[in-house]
């Protein structure tokens, strides 16, 4: 099955951006990577990483984590109609989403990341689909012309189609933006550039930069 490995990150202080990803979510198993890159871009750069936790609790847990590490809380965590989330901008630009699927749970946060989402907002998500299947990504789950969810292996980073513009409104942002999404998606789909301008790596070109 085709799936990403990781996710390079590109940051102007990797340093203090690997530091975050530790001290704010405890992501320390390669999953997510950063390297040092000078790349121009302004506003919405394109994406979201998102966290999927068991409960509400580990929302909040990772929520205050986060602003305590320098973060910026784009939305507060609160219920919704499809579970119970936040939203944080990290000091590096990266915005992440937080979410557990239950929108009620008494039970104390268990530390556990359940799977990391990489959501990218294009353009026409049709098309993206049809690109990324063309790539040998497998579609898990579909709906119409609005979300499109490809199917992950076990430990792997999961990938995710949205509208920009609907990205952007989830994450609490202006769609605006341009230059560099900076970011590289490092698996075994090999080299390229989607529709959207998102760059992929073979595992081994990331892993030796």
């Amino acid at each position: 099955m085709t799936s990403i490995d990781h996710v390079t990150l590109e940051v102007t202080d990797a340093t203090a951006a690997g530091t975050f990803l530790t001290t704010a979510f405890g992501l320390d198993d390669g999953r997510i990577r950063v390297r040092a890159a000078g790349t121009p871009t302004t506003g919405f750069r394109g994406f979201t990483l998102s966290l999927v936790v068991p409960r509400p609790a580990d929302v909040d847990a990772l929520v205050d984590a986060a602003v305590a590490a320098g973060a910026a809380t784009l939305k507060p965590a609160a219920r919704s109609l499809w579970g119970y989330g936040g939203v944080v901008q990290a000091p590096d630009g990266t915005i992440w989403q937080l979410a557990s699927a239950k929108k009620k749970d008494p039970g104390p946060a268990t530390g556990r990341i359940d799977e990391i989402v990489l959501l990218l907002g294009v353009a026409d998500v049709a098309a993206s689909k049809r690109f990324y299947v063309d790539q040998g990504l497998a579609v898990a789950r579909s709906f119409g012309s609005k979300y499109v969810e490809f199917a992950s292996e076990s430990g792997s980073v999961k990938l995710a189609l949205y509208k920009r513009r609907g990205l952007a409104k989830v994450a609490g942002v202006s769609p605006d933006g341009t230059g560099s999404h900076r970011i590289t998606i490092g698996g075994d789909a090999g080299a390229f550039t989607d529709p959207d301008g998102f760059a992929w790596a073979t595992a081994a070109e990331t892993a030796s930069r």
